[in-house]
């Protein structure tokens, strides 16, 4: 597996990368018990590798850790729709924008389990709900613990994204039957601020680490695209690469713009940067899912082809993510063809 080249650390008995040695391509492996760590500057030297480059080490990276032919297949759910109290810069459903979705009711648990054995049926190993929420009062989540149970009755890997949890949430989401908990730490802590002023970064992290401590699967990534700089994107990848312990499953989100939100008119990010993130992101987290997520219904077959190339491995299935669109899945079904890749 390639690693990032390193030098012990003198103070902490840490790593330092010798960024060097990474732009040289000169991988050394790290001596046992040491930490690994990725700094910004080091991931920002991915990004300015000549594009063969990035893509000859991020597709051999990815063929040291997974089968490169072969896709991940979730499909998302909205179970709560709008009225979030949240101010994300990003999103259709804060209530405080002007947009087109309405403040739905939770759904139904007949519907959701219908839904879900639609979507087993479609080819998708993961159902994941996600509600629109701050984060779920006791009595919003008793009926999505029944949810998490019934849909993994049949079968399917669960996963929620509920928004921020309480102290002993964790556990109930736990016991329930629940495999990944979603939580994105959307970008770098130093852009943060100019997105969303009504949680914090740390709110985002002990939530994580909730998650964390119950041995449920973390789901966290990003959002590309918003305004953010080059290092502001490489560092996003360096609070996910050097958690304890990267998450099982990285996201990375191509901001989908919406009218009425503060980010819509946003200039859009050139979609080659984005499959440099997506590469960056499995040469940092080289045995994390990297998840080619929201924004995909704007993009050629060409660009979700180099994508995969660079190492993504993960997609979301169905016509709609949340509130926004999709590719539908027989779109999916006649790419993977082309491609020859087969769904996990």
């Amino acid at each position: 597996m390639l690693e990032p080249a390193t030098t012990p650390a003198a103070s902490n008995n840490e790593v330092v990368i010798n960024t060097d040695h990474l732009k040289a391509n000169l991988d050394k492996s790290c001596e046992p018990n040491t930490v690994n760590r990725w700094s910004v500057d080091d991931i920002v030297a991915l990004f300015e590798l000549p594009f063969s480059d990035l893509m000859y080490r991020a597709q051999t990276v990815h063929r040291e850790n997974f089968d490169p032919n072969a896709v991940q297949v979730s499909t998302l759910l909205s179970i709560k729709t709008g009225g979030c109290s949240e101010d994300c810069g990003y999103c259709p459903q804060a209530a405080r924008y002007h947009t087109e979705v309405e403040n739905e009711p939770l759904m139904a648990l007949d519907d959701v389990v219908a839904a879900a054995k639609e979507a087993k049926d479609n080819g998708a190993s993961r159902f994941c709900m996600g509600a629109a929420w701050r984060g779920p009062k006791q009595r919003d989540l008793e009926p999505v613990l029944k949810m998490i149970e019934e849909v993994k009755a049949l079968g399917l890997e669960t996963c929620a994204t509920l928004g921020m949890l309480k102290e002993g949430q964790a556990e109930q989401l736990k016991e329930a039957g629940l495999d990944y908990y979603n939580h994105n730490l959307d970008t770098a802590p130093e852009f943060y601020g100019e997105v969303i002023t009504t949680r914090t970064y740390q709110d985002r992290l002990e939530t994580l680490e909730r998650v964390r401590s119950q041995n449920i699967h973390v789901c966290s990534g990003g959002i590309i695209g918003m305004g953010e700089s080059r290092n502001q994107r490489a560092g996003l990848l360096a609070q996910l690469a050097n958690m304890e312990q990267p998450p099982e499953s990285v996201p990375i989100n191509l901001l989908t713009q919406v009218e009425g939100t503060p980010l819509h008119g946003t200039e859009e990010l050139d979609q080659l940067e984005f499959v440099r993130t997506i590469a960056a992101a499995r040469i940092t987290m080289p045995t994390s899912y990297v998840r080619l997520s929201a924004g995909r219904q704007g993009m050629s077959e060409s660009t979700q082809a180099l994508c995969f190339l660079a190492g993504a491995n993960s997609i979301f299935y169905g016509e709609k993510l949340l509130t926004t669109g999709n590719p539908e899945a027989d779109t999916d079904k006649q790419l993977f063809a082309k491609l020859g890749i087969n769904k996990i």
